[in-house]
């Protein structure tokens, strides 16, 4: 891993499916001491583009693969309680 490119942790289940059908490679995953589950990816810039464009909703990705990609973080979340 880089050090020079620490890892972001996302909540949110959606922002991280359009993250992976935008072409970012989940490199984890953790669940907090609450239970709260967080997807990491590695943080760049051109993630944090990404980011904005994804809460300015300009982000655009495949629909078929946003759904799956929904589908299997959905799947990690459960598998691992």
């Amino acid at each position: 891993m880089d050090i020079q490119s620490p890892n972001i942790r996302i909540h949110d289940l959606s922002l991280a499916a359009a993250l992976m059908s935008a072409g970012y490679k989940l490199i984890g995953t953790n669940r907090d001491r609450n239970g709260r589950f967080y997807f990491m990816f590695k943080q760049t810039d051109r993630l944090t583009n990404a980011m904005d464009a994804y809460w300015a909703d300009t982000l655009i990705v495949k629909a078929r693969m946003f759904g799956d990609n929904t589908k299997m973080l959905k799947g990690r979340i459960y598998s691992e309680q």
